[in-house]
C-alpha cells in the first residue's frame, strides 16, 4: 500500500509513580511519531508536568492534561498538529472524573486524527464512557488512530463497543499488558479505521518497561493511506 509510515505508542504510565528514568528511556528508545499517555499530570502545574514529561520522550505536547482528565497527546516534531479537542465523561458521585484527548494531525502531507482515553475501573460506569468516547470517534472524518486503556479485555461490552467497526492493531493476538511485571491481562489498545494498514503491534516486555510502570507499553507501526480526494489533511467534520 502506498502511504506514510506511523509509529504510535499506547501508554499508562501510572501517574510516573515508578522509575521515571526508565520511563523516559523506554519511550526514546521506541521511536514513536505519537504517543496516547494514560495519567498523565492532571492536577496543580499539570503543564509543566506534561511539558516535562513530553520531554523526558524527545518529544512535545499537541493536546490533553487536565482539560482530558490526564489523557495527554505528545508527538515528535514530524507530526504537524492542526487542532486539538477533550471530552468529559459524565462524572458518577464518587468516582474518578474521567474522559478523552484528540488531535488532528498529519504527517508527511497525510492527515489523521488520534485519540486517547482511559476508561473506569468500575464496571458500571465503563460502558456508558465506552459509548461517549465511541460516539466521538465515529464524528471524525478521515484516518483514526484510537488508543486506549480500557480497563477490561477483548471480549468486554466497553471493548466491543469501541472496536466496533475498528480493526484491532494486535489482530488475533491477545498479548497481555498488565500487570507490568507479570502480565495476565490485555488491557491497553490501539485501534484504527479500516484504510490504515497494520504493519505490525508490539508490547514492549522488557527490564526497563517493567520498572516504568505498572502497564506494558503497546506500540503500533502503521501506513496511512493517501488521500486520494486531497485537499486539506487537516480537514475534519466536525470539531466540538
Amino acid at each position: 500500500m502506498d502511504g506514510v509510515g506511523l509509529r504510535v505508542l499506547s501508554y499508562n504510565v501510572h501517574g510516573r509513580k515508578d522509575d521515571r528514568a526508565a520511563l523516559a528511556a523506554a519511550v526514546r528508545a521506541l521511536r514513536p511519531d505519537v504517543v496516547a499517555v494514560q495519567e498523565a499530570p492532571r492536577r496543580f502545574r499539570w503543564r509543566h508536568g506534561c511539558a516535562a514529561l513530553a520531554d523526558s520522550f524527545g518529544l512535545v505536547v499537541a493536546a490533553g492534561g487536565l482539560p482530558a482528565l490526564g489523557n495527554l497527546i505528545v508527538v515528535s516534531l514530524r507530526v504537524r498538529v492542526h487542532g486539538t479537542w477533550c471530552l468529559r465523561y459524565p462524572l458518577t458521585p464518587g468516582r474518578h472524573l474521567r474522559g478523552a484527548a484528540f488531535a488532528r494531525c498529519s504527517v508527511g502531507g497525510v492527515g489523521f486524527t488520534v485519540s486517547g482515553s482511559h476508561l473506569a475501573t468500575d464496571p458500571a460506569e465503563r460502558p456508558l464512557q465506552a459509548e461517549h468516547w465511541k460516539a466521538a470517534l465515529d464524528a471524525v472524518d478521515g484516518s483514526l488512530v484510537a488508543a486506549a486503556d480500557l480497563n477490561e479485555g477483548p471480549g468486554g461490552t466497553s471493548w466491543e463497543t469501541v472496536a466496533a467497526g475498528l480493526v484491532d492493531t494486535a489482530g488475533g493476538c491477545h498479548t497481555p499488558t498488565y500487570p507490568a511485571r507479570s502480565a495476565r491481562r490485555r488491557l491497553d489498545a490501539v485501534f484504527v479505521s479500516p484504510g490504515i494498514e497494520v504493519r505490525g503491534l508490539t508490547v514492549v516486555d522488557t527490564d526497563e518497561t517493567r520498572r516504568a510502570s505498572d502497564h506494558l507499553p503497546v506500540l503500533a507501526e502503521l501506513v496511512l493511506p493517501l488521500d486520494p480526494r486531497g485537499g486539506d489533511p487537516a480537514r475534519s467534520r466536525d470539531i466540538p
